[in-house]
């Protein structure tokens, strides 16, 4: 197994510093992978990088990513920059023989994705894409129930991704819903919920979809009377049927007011189901079938050293993971498979897959009926 690998992040901001804070401890967590060494950080302005740098323990900070995806000292480039630059860049890193982690979604355009997932595939190197909200031991759980049966013959999906941060009007535009980098909360929360419904049951077939712009307009600036017109949606709803013959409901939202965040699903099978709420990301609820009615009723099962990875975190139940910690997880899993180990994904093949369902659920929308995937 590799001993040490050299790490790089592009980009300073929510994600870099969340990147950050899991490769800093996800030795700690996983002693069984090769150590991260912190070695450079970069971002477009000099002095954020150089912050960060000094901020989060990096060995050098740059203001140019093409220098870091270069550096023969670095073998993992994460990026966590606009959805704009992650092919050329991506495309830079795998060009020099590194092992990628991308933030989602993986490209503006599903065409763009194949390219990314091509290079990849033919480099042979690893990548990974920030789907970090199915590394919860709970849904590893969940989808351990699914696959044994334990809810018999599933029946029904629901599942919902709804944050508030775009529900005012005022909100100046900004790169998120700027088109040219893709489309609005279909892809970037949309992309969530999607992984998480296929990470449970599996390839989604066939969907029907209204995807709407709720805000029209956004001011160019922030405060500034002069507005610019929105052309990506704020709402998507789709009904989905799976590959493996059930159909359920999918919505994505980002003018929810009041939910910060909202991602779930109930899941129904004909032996009992299961509840989720990543507001409430330590419990899953579930209901078995077939008991006294005076007492029936969903049990609560909560996150505790026997679901792993929890116990690398922390020996004692009831004390919780959060979201950093979700992060650490999917890093201490990308570095086992670069090192050698089992890889656990999900990798730039599956983040086009999920694009597949995102590109769908536009082109049904547009069309006012069912498309298939793919």
């Amino acid at each position: 197994m590799t001993k040490e690998l050299g790490i790089g992040i592009i980009g300073t901001g929510f994600m870099g510093k969340a990147h950050a804070f899991a490769y800093r401890a996800a030795l700690a967590a996983f002693p069984d992978i090769p150590a991260p060494r912190l070695e450079m950080i970069a971002d477009v302005e000099e002095g954020l990088a150089a912050r960060a740098a000094h901020q989060y323990g990096f060995a050098r900070s740059s203001a140019s990513w093409r220098q870091l995806v270069n550096d023969p000292r670095i073998d993992v480039v994460s990026i966590t920059t606009p959805n704009t630059l992650h092919k050329e860049m991506a495309l830079a890193a795998i060009a020099a023989g590194k092992h990628v982690h991308c933030e989602k979604p993986l490209s503006p355009s599903l065409a763009e994705s194949a390219q990314m997932v091509e290079a990849a595939e033919k480099a042979g190197v690893v990548t990974q894409v920030g789907f970090n909200y199915i590394k919860n031991p709970l849904l590893k759980l969940a989808r351990d129930m699914v696959a044994a049966g334990e809810l018999g013959e599933i029946t029904g999906f629901r599942g919902i991704h709804a944050e508030d941060y775009m529900h005012d009007p005022d909100g100046p535009y900004s790169w998120r819903i700027d088109p040219v980098g893709g489309p609005g909360v279909i892809a970037d929360l949309g992309s969530h919920i999607i992984g998480m419904a296929r990470f449970l049951l599996g390839p989604i077939t066939e969907v029907s979809a209204d995807v709407r712009t709720v805000v029209k307009s956004r001011p160019v600036g922030r405060g500034a009377k002069e507005r610019k017109d929105v052309l990506v949606d704020d709402v998507a709803r789709i009904l989905v049927n799976f590959g493996r013959g059930c159909g359920g409901t999918i919505e994505a939202n980002w003018i929810a007011t009041g939910r910060k965040m909202q991602l779930g699903f109930e899941l129904t099978g004909e032996k009992g189901s299961l509840v989720f709420t990543q507001e409430r990301l330590n419990e899953l609820l579930f209901y078995k079938a077939g008991g006294d009615a005076k007492t029936a009723g969903y049990a609560r099962i909560e996150a505790g050293p026997q679901h792993a990875p929890y116990g690398q975190f922390c020996v004692a139940g009831g004390h919780q993971l959060g979201f950093n910690d979700l992060k650490t997880i999917e890093m201490g899993e990308f570095l086992r498979a670069i090192g050698g180990g089992e890889r656990a994904g999900p990798d730039f093949r599956e983040a086009y897959e999920i694009q597949k369902v995102v590109d769908a659920a536009i082109a049904s929308s547009s069309a006012r009926g069912w498309v298939r995937v793919g």
